[in-house]
């Protein structure tokens, strides 16, 4: 089988191509593992981010970067936390080239929205982090907020948390609302470190899809979240990923969905042909190791050119 790179080489050149990585949680704090034992390198990623930025400026042919979420580590200091995720901020803005980010747990861990957003420069609307470009005619990129109704991030007495905590209660028997136990087969995403896309959000969304229907836009999904149980554990799922997936299956504009915080990584093709990729993480990079990566969009295709532990991928797009 031919690499995604010598595939990509071949037919016509790319309509454009950008930088992509997932899960720096970078933190000054010795390494550490996963709660299912995974080594978490958190000095180290804050290196490979840095290493990424160098390539992408080296290639000099990348329109833009899009970072997948969860910058700084959950276990940061937390009187570390404005100073850390500023100077992860810092790193990306060394890129020739607009930085989109998105939002991820372990971002609102460190800091509530109204400190995040503006320093990850997210257009926000009510302190929601959901919006959408277009880089050419032909293409539009989605960013959902993942966390839109979340126990996390928002002040305590705010709908969108309080609505969250009722629907955890409601779902999740577990004193410790982070724990799956007991849970079934796709229950298992309703954890506390998960979250949902709420309805304006998707009213929103709904919107953009006829729009990019109108215009003939191929359009490109990006959120911190999966959304396709295929290409995911069960328990990393967008809460209503079934329900988001609903609506986009109603329309055939939306080709390719990209998500972050399932750190193996993980690609499936769903019923309707639309392609999941799950970015593997920077944080369980042991040094010398690498996850970062660009992508080449073609009139029918997605190539990922992957780097050490980010697997290249080929994606072709369904008629």
């Amino acid at each position: 089988m031919e690499s995604a790179s010598a595939l990509s080489k071949q037919g016509s050149h790319p309509i454009l191509s950008f930088g992509v990585i997932a899960d720096v949680q970078h933190a000054d704090i010795p390494d550490g593992r996963s709660f299912i034992g995974v080594p978490r390198y958190y000095r180290h990623s804050i290196l490979i981010l840095q290493r990424a930025v160098q390539r992408w400026n080296e290639d000099k042919k990348h329109k833009f970067v899009i970072n997948f979420g969860d910058i700084v580590d959950g276990f940061c200091p937390k009187d570390q936390s404005f100073s850390t995720v500023k100077k992860v901020v810092e790193e990306f803005e060394k890129f020739d080239g607009p930085v989109y980010h998105m939002i991820g747990n372990h971002c609102l861990y460190n800091l509530p929205r109204d400190k995040l957003l503006p320093m990850l420069k997210i257009p926000s609307k009510d302190g929601c982090a959901y919006y959408d470009f277009s880089p050419t005619p032909e293409f539009r990129f989605v960013v959902l907020d993942g966390y839109d109704i979340s126990a996390i991030g928002w002040p305590q007495d705010h709908p969108k948390r309080l609505e969250a905590v009722k629907f955890l209660q409601e779902k999740n028997p577990n004193m410790e609302k982070n724990s799956p136990e007991g849970l079934v087969g796709l229950e298992r995403r309703f954890l506390m470190f998960n979250g949902a896309v709420g309805k304006e959000q998707l009213k929103w969304l709904d919107g953009i899809l006829q729009q990019a229907t109108n215009m003939r836009q191929k359009v490109m999904i990006c959120c911190h979240l999966p959304l396709d149980p295929g290409s995911t554990s069960r328990e990393a799922l967008l809460w209503n990923y079934d329900e988001v997936m609903d609506l986009i299956h109603r329309y055939t504009c939306v080709k390719v969905c990209i998500a972050g915080h399932d750190h193996k990584g993980g690609h499936s093709i769903d019923s309707h042909g639309i392609h999941h990729r799950v970015l593997e993480a920077a944080l369980e990079c042991p040094p010398g190791n690498d996850a970062f990566g660009y992508m080449e969009l073609y009139n029918d295709k997605l190539s990922l050119i992957g780097t050490d532990r980010m697997e290249s991928t080929e994606m072709c797009f369904s008629p």
